[in-house]
C-alpha cells in the first residue's frame, strides 16, 4: 500500500474515532451506526498492515528492546480494548439491533466493560498517534503541505508578467 493510501486511511480512521468516541456530540444511533462504520475501516487498516504484524510478531522476541516493540505492545493493547468496546458496544446497543429485530437483555457489567474499555481505547489512541508522530508529520508535508505550497507559490524561473494599461485604437474611417 502507498504513504498516501496509508495516511488518507488513517487520518480517516482517526476522525471517524474521534467523532464515534464521543455520542453526546452525535447522538446514540448515530455513534451505534458510526462505530459499525468505524469497526469496518479498523478491520481495512489491519489488513493493510498484516504483514507488519506478523514479521514483527515472529520478531517480538529475538530483541531485547527497541520502538517497535513499545508499539507492538500498545497495538496490541489498543486492539483488545477497541475489540471489547466495539463487542460490549454491540451487545448494548439500541439501534443497530432493533434494526435487525434482536432484543437482549444485558446487565450493567456490560455497560461498564464498554465505558472501560472505550476509555482505555482513547488513551491507547493517543500513544499510537504519539508513536507514529513523526511520520504523520512526514506524511502530511509530502502530499499536503508541499502540493499546496507549490499551487501557491510561483516556481522560480517563470517569468513574471507585468499587466500594464495597453492604448486602444479605434479605426473610425470605415
Amino acid at each position: 500500500m502507498s504513504t498516501k493510501t496509508n495516511l488518507i486511511l488513517d487520518v480517516t480512521i482517526f476522525t471517524a474515532f474521534l467523532l464515534a468516541s464521543n455520542p453526546a456530540i452525535t447522538g446514540l444511533p448515530i455513534h451505534e451506526w458510526f462505530s459499525l462504520a468505524f469497526t469496518a475501516a479498523l478491520v481495512t487498516h489491519l489488513l493493510f498492515h498484516w504483514k507488519w504484524i506478523v514479521s514483527l510478531t515472529k520478531a517480538f522476541f529475538k530483541k531485547l528492546f527497541h520502538s517497535s516493540r513499545l508499539n507492538y505492545g500498545i497495538d496490541s493493547l489498543l486492539f483488545v480494548a477497541m475489540t471489547a468496546a466495539m463487542l460490549s458496544g454491540l451487545l448494548i446497543s439500541k439501534s443497530i439491533l432493533a434494526t435487525f429485530g434482536i432484543q437482549l437483555e444485558v446487565g450493567r457489567a456490560w455497560r461498564s466493560i464498554h465505558s472501560l474499555s472505550a476509555d482505555a481505547s482513547l488513551i491507547l489512541v493517543a500513544l499510537h498517534f504519539a508513536m507514529h508522530w513523526n511520520w504523520m508529520i512526514t506524511s502530511l508535508e509530502r502530499y499536503l503541505v508541499a502540493p499546496l505550497t507549490s499551487f501557491v507559490q510561483r516556481p522560480a524561473n517563470r517569468p513574471t508578467r507585468q499587466l500594464a494599461a495597453q492604448p486602444v485604437r479605434f479605426d473610425l474611417e470605415k
